[in-house]
């Protein structure tokens, strides 16, 4: 498994949110690209990048935060928020990012997601936000009525390179990621999927690890920051068999 650490960008800063609110953000970094050269020498292999102003205005606001990241570190990185059509897909990738994250518009307009996957092998993930089962959208502020494994099963044929599953009631809150949740999900697809929201410790590593699915990947943020989980353990504790 790949440990994503996650940088969230609000207005050109390094933040973290509880369960997505964009009151509740607490400021871990002012210089974005330092924080990803920092995971870089820790032995991280991706970076894990979210404009949340982005997420809420429906295009791309941390353009030059990311563009600076990107210059910063030479591991790949993967960018979800405001990413809602085949222009900005196009940008990004030419900019040296080498994932974009369709969330809002995999539900929007799910032949999008289809078509940049057939453009782009590889490069396109799917981002599914669930607040208790249900599929939410527009920076979480609206809550659909799909299931998470209704959509993720929608691009089973798709040829997208991963699934995103973020938990949003356990996002950033510390109590642990939805375990049972995230490995039902990947025992029903064939998509790679990457475990998000909650992740706290390295217990819960372990727990996604021997959840009896095989995840791609987990994503964490706020615990990596504060120290509860140390970045270099937890990239070894991922990588071993």
């Amino acid at each position: 498994m790949i440990l994503y650490p996650a940088i969230d960008l609000k207005d050109g800063k390094c933040v973290r949110l509880l369960r997505g609110e964009m009151e509740a953000a607490t400021v871990f970094n002012d210089d974005p690209a330092a924080q990803a050269r920092a995971f870089a020498a820790a032995g991280c292999e991706w970076v894990h990048l979210v404009d949340l102003n982005g997420a809420f205005a429906g295009a791309p606001v941390n353009g030059a935060a990311v563009e600076a990241i990107l210059a910063a570190i030479t591991i790949p990185a993967q960018l979800g928020g405001g990413i809602r059509d085949m222009a900005t897909i196009e940008g990004w990738l030419a900019k040296g990012l080498r994932r974009v994250i369709l969330g809002t518009v995999a539900v929007r307009d799910p032949g999008l997601v289809r078509e940049a996957a057939r453009a782009f092998p590889g490069q396109v993930a799917v981002g599914i936000d669930a607040r208790k089962g249900m599929v939410a959208v527009e920076g979480w502020a609206e809550t659909t009525d799909i299931t998470a494994l209704d959509l993720a099963r929608k691009f089973e044929d798709a040829g997208v390179a991963a699934i995103i599953y973020t938990d949003i009631d356990r996002d950033g809150a510390m109590q642990g990621p939805n375990v049972e949740a995230t490995a039902a999900l990947a025992k029903a697809v064939s998509i790679p999927v990457i475990a998000s929201g909650g992740v706290s410790s390295m217990d819960d590593l372990a727990a996604l690890k021997s959840c009896g699915a095989k995840l791609d990947g987990v994503i964490s943020g706020r615990a990596l920051y504060d120290g509860r989980i140390e970045v270099a353990a937890a990239v070894a504790l991922l990588s071993t068999k």
